[in-house]
């Protein structure tokens, strides 16, 4: 055991930076470091980000998109977009991506996640019960299932397909060509995503 080591206040501030996606424990301590040092104002003004964020922002109960408490959703308010079409995404995040390509004008739906039997995420644990609800609400003819193309996300791709290849007059499409086999959206550039959505194939 080490004759000495970090106040207890700074340990625990170092644990929970190790919680974070992407953080491991050098990093971690580097930037609880930082933060007790030069860097204070900026931690403070970081922590009143994160305040801010926490107790501002809230997630559309339609597509699952970030918005401002008590204000409607941009996307799914926005007239101008084609209520025919829904692009099934993993998380919020892959939202902003294809977004940025200007190749989608339909709605979108994040499910929170992807099937993994071995995490144990079912699809109870997902918003699928939400999207069945909306394609069986609205008149929507297409259904653009927007997945990572590694295990986790083929599965969920083919459960989604086989839920909606019974509804008549529906079409469940695949972003094709273009993706990294086993890679998600957040990895893909802009030109690489545009031809993924021009290039989708249909599912079942």
């Amino acid at each position: 055991m080490p004759r000495i080591a970090y106040p207890e206040p700074i340990l625990r501030l170092i644990s929970g930076l190790k919680s974070l996606p992407g953080v491991g424990p050098r990093s971690a301590e580097r930037i609880a470091v930082w933060m007790l040092g030069g860097g204070k104002e900026k931690a403070d003004a970081i922590a009143q980000a994160i305040t801010e964020a926490r107790e501002g922002i809230a997630r559309c109960e339609e597509c699952g998109f970030f918005l401002l408490q008590e204000n409607p959703c941009p996307l799914c308010s926005d007239p101008e977009r084609q209520g025919d079409t829904i692009c099934v995404v993993e998380q919020p995040t892959d939202i902003l991506p294809i977004e940025r390509t200007g190749a989608f004008t339909g709605l979108y739906h994040a499910l929170g996640g992807r099937l993994s039997p071995l995490d144990n995420v079912t699809p109870q644990d997902l918003r699928i019960s939400p999207l069945i609800s909306r394609v069986q609400k609205r008149r929507v003819s297409e259904v653009i299932l927007a997945l990572g193309s590694d295990v986790e996300g083929e599965a969920t791709a083919h459960y989604l397909a086989g839920i909606f290849r019974e509804k008549e007059g529906l079409q469940v499409t695949r972003l094709a060509q273009g993706l990294p086999a086993g890679g998600g959206l957040e990895h893909a550039d802009e030109l690489t995503l545009l031809r993924a959505l021009d290039g989708r194939r249909g599912m079942g």
